[in-house]
């Protein structure tokens, strides 16, 4: 999309974008990491111990990237067990069964912790992740809010919801899950080991304080995402 934005701040080295009337803010960045958060099948109990890279994995992921068991911030990814929080939940039935339950920052409301449902499934959803500390910054998306994604050198693109948040000091902007790069044209993009992901720029458009209220929060469907994404596209000045 070209853009009549005014320079902004800078967030950890990619500078921000933002419409005059702050009706979205945009950015451009090489930098990509997949994320499995919200996938069922994510985690995985008997990939504990193993290396990310070398090791073959039951889930997408690795325990490793969670955290788990050893960091003080598993709790963040995985959904400990209610019967015992010093370990995570492993879902009992279903198609998934044995695997750990992933969170995203988005979620139903009301939703049961343990249901791999509240959540946001990276493998299906595209959504970007907000990183660590962005909040801070004023006129900023939050997890609900949605936009619209552009691998520059190819021209695919994807409409996108904010649908996780963290990672820690060092976390950047350019994470989305799977389902986002492979909309983009990057269907093997590797949450566990980094292979497969674009290596440069995708340029994206978030409208902050897009996102529906209460209860139509979350879930919706990526044609409900993309037909609100089009119409802000169509109806923000600054954006052609």
């Amino acid at each position: 999309m070209q853009l009549d934005f005014e320079e902004a701040e800078d967030f950890r080295g990619i500078r921000i974008l933002r419409q005059v009337d702050y009706l979205a803010y945009a950015y451009e960045t090489s930098h990509a990491a997949a994320d499995a958060d919200g996938a069922p099948n994510a985690y995985h109990p008997d990939d504990l111990g193993k290396n990310c890279r070398r090791d073959a994995h039951v889930g997408l992921d690795c325990l490793g990237n969670a955290g788990y068991p050893n960091s003080g911030w598993w709790r963040d990814v995985l959904v400990p067990d209610p019967a015992d929080s010093s370990t995570a939940y492993v879902q009992p039935d279903g198609a998934t069964a044995g695997f750990f339950v992933a969170a995203t920052a988005l979620r139903r409301p009301g939703g049961r912790k343990t249901d791999p449902t509240t959540f946001v499934d990276a493998t299906s959803v595209p959504y970007v992740v907000n990183p660590s500390g962005i909040s801070a910054l004023p006129h900023i998306g939050r997890p609900g809010d949605v936009g619209f994604a552009t691998h520059l050198a190819s021209g695919r693109t994807t409409a996108f919801i904010i649908g996780d948040a963290g990672g820690g000091d060092d976390a950047r902007l350019g994470e989305g899950s799977i389902a986002l790069f492979a909309a983009l044209g990057f269907p093997g993009a590797n949450p566990r080991t980094g292979a497969g992901l674009p290596r440069d720029k995708v340029q994206y458009i978030v409208f902050p304080d897009s996102r529906r209220p209460g209860v139509a929060i979350w879930p919706r469907s990526n044609a409900d995402i993309a037909a609100q994404v089009a119409g802000l596209l169509r109806d923000t000045p600054g954006i052609s």
